[in-house]
């Protein structure tokens, strides 16, 4: 007999009951739906403890190494504690700001070191808190090796946050994170697979991080990245891509400018659009689409319908909270 803890309830299972069907039984409601890890609506988190892999069928990799599962077909064979996806018991860290550089007009590099140990995968995304309690989400650009957390910030210039971190924290200064979250991370296991990265603005930061953990950890397939901007004002660490570019054979850098007016050197039009037109066929391709929504949203749905299996693209869509003009 196992036990499962939720929401600080102990409850115990029957031999071969699942997940779902005990904590129903025991009168405790989550969401569900089709009951046979079709629909993922019963999606959950294992925050201690071990799940069998057949608790785990159908979900991307990325959710897998993260320990979620399915509860209707999971039957733990240990006790664990679980929680909602977004539930997770999680506490704040202090972290010391090291450098603060601006990459272009309107976006700037903050890195930053943490007061205890900090795992994260690259491309995930940790939340900064304001000291009024304002908290929002920034993607992490570093790697485990920088021994830092990299956050490629733009500034808004009627945002609070944003605001606050360009005017007035420095060098020195101490901030709160929280983290990580997200499930946009490179997983190694097939090192020939070609990877297509797509971002526009800040959306390069978890691509960065993407790219350089792949490359560090030994991948061979082609790794293709666009970065578009609409004009080439708006791109960023172009040098230090064109470096990587060289230093890498299986590493290609295209940066596009949407505007009419395009300089040698980049590509004229919408990097979803460049990427799309120079890989028409992206059967067997893992893609990561990072920045506007919108742009993520559409282009998701090109990929696939460009042959790429819907476990192989990996978004993360920088959505602006509905407070973004004030925050």
């Amino acid at each position: 007999m196992t036990v499962v803890t939720f929401e600080n309830g102990r409850y115990e299972l029957d031999s071969g009951e699942s997940v779902l069907e005990g904590l129903q039984r025991h009168g405790v409601s989550i969401p569900s739906s089709c009951c046979s890890g079709v629909c993922q609506t019963c999606l959950l988190l294992a925050v201690k403890g071990t799940v069998p892999a057949e608790g785990q069928k159908g979900l991307k990799p990325s959710l897998q190494q993260q320990n979620y599962f399915l509860a209707c077909i999971c039957k733990p064979t240990v006790d664990i504690e679980i929680a909602l996806p977004g539930d997770e018991v999680r506490h704040r860290v202090a972290a010391r700001v090291v450098e603060k550089e601006f990459l272009n007009a309107d976006i700037f590099r903050l890195r930053l070191a943490c007061d205890e140990p900090f795992e994260y995968f690259p491309g995930q995304f940790i939340r900064l808190y304001h000291p009024d309690g304002l908290v929002r989400s920034y993607s992490l650009a570093s790697i485990p090796e920088d021994k830092i957390l990299e956050l490629h910030i733009r500034h808004l210039p009627n945002g609070k946050m944003t605001t606050w971190l360009k005017q007035q924290i420095n060098a020195g200064d101490n901030v709160e994170i929280e983290g990580p979250s997200g499930d946009c991370f490179y997983l190694a296991g097939n090192e020939h697979q070609n990877l297509l990265m797509i971002g526009t603005g800040t959306g390069l930061a978890p691509l960065f991080g993407i790219i350089r953990d792949a490359l560090q950890k030994g991948h061979q397939g082609p790794i293709h990245l666009y970065h578009g901007s609409h004009q080439p004002e708006g791109l960023y660490l172009e040098t230090e891509l064109k470096k990587l570019a060289e230093q890498y054979s299986n590493f290609h850098y295209t940066p596009c400018v949407s505007s009419e007016t395009c300089p040698d050197g980049y590509e004229q039009g919408r990097a979803n659009e460049v990427a799309l037109k120079n890989h028409p066929d992206l059967k067997g391709w893992k893609a990561y689409l990072c920045g506007h929504p919108d742009m993520v949203a559409k282009t998701k749905t090109k990929i696939y319908l460009a042959g790429a299996s819907l476990n192989d693209i990996f978004s993360d869509p920088f959505v602006l909270s509905e407070a973004c003009a004030t925050s």
